[in-house]
């Protein structure tokens, strides 16, 4: 695993892993990259490499450190992939947005960086939908976040900017979780829905076969502008 950091977690139960990836100067803001169900794989890590070289600090977590620390899996393997949805169902996502919440602390009073974006892929999403609610965090953008619908009570604490990606042909989040999503959200002032007509889940991944080349393109483009407007 391509860890190289540890973060104490808020409860005081031990130290969240984690990518850091630094930017050579000053950064302009911070970003943390909330991984899928697979791990701090090398996927996530050069997403972590992608934002450095755009002035960010980032900073991956290991969102199962808990229970199956290091795992890097990949969901092109049908074996690693049933070991990835075993490990989200033993997940509780509360103790997750808490432990971003401590990357966030972490970034603004050991690293200095007040402004700091988190940005999460599959369950990562769902994530940046809770912390978005949840917390202080100054922008969050979540790529094909799943069972945001049953979490839609939360929206009206929303007080800063949010940007979901939705993919109309997510086989994990159906038409019916899809239009829950709009009718609750478009309202919101703080809130920004893109759909990506025909593409499926996973269509931003790093690599692999779920990655469609133009629609990665094209949400990437206008997550790094979202953060670039409200980050720096």
């Amino acid at each position: 695993m391509p860890t190289n950091i540890a973060i104490p977690a808020l409860d005081g139960a031990g130290e969240i892993p984690a990518y850091r990836a630094a930017p050579q100067g000053t950064p302009r803001g911070a970003v943390i990259v909330i991984p899928e169900i697979f791990g701090v794989n090398d996927g996530i890590a050069a997403k972590c490499d992608g934002w450095a070289e755009l002035g960010y600090l980032s900073l991956a977590p290991d969102l199962f450190w808990r229970f199956a620390p290091g795992e890097e899996l990949d969901p092109d393997v049908e074996a690693e992939f049933k070991q990835a949805i075993d490990n989200m169902m033993k997940f509780d996502p509360d103790d997750g947005v808490k432990d971003i919440e401590a990357l966030i602390k972490y970034i603004r009073a050991t690293e200095r960086v007040e402004k700091v974006g988190v940005v999460g892929f599959c369950l990562g999403g769902r994530l940046a939908y809770m912390v978005a609610a949840r917390t202080d965090a100054d922008a969050s953008v979540g790529y094909y976040g799943v069972m945001i619908d049953q979490m839609l009570n939360e929206a009206h604490a929303i007080a800063r900017p949010l940007l979901l990606h939705v993919p109309t042909a997510d086989h994990f989040v159906g038409p019916e979780a899809q239009r829950a999503m709009h009718e609750a959200l478009d309202p919101h002032p703080r809130v920004t829905l893109y759909d990506y007509e025909g593409l499926d889940h996973g269509f931003a991944a790093t690599s692999g076969n779920r990655r469609d080349e133009a629609g990665a393109q094209l949400a990437d483009r206008r997550t790094r502008d979202f953060f670039a407007e409200n980050i720096g």
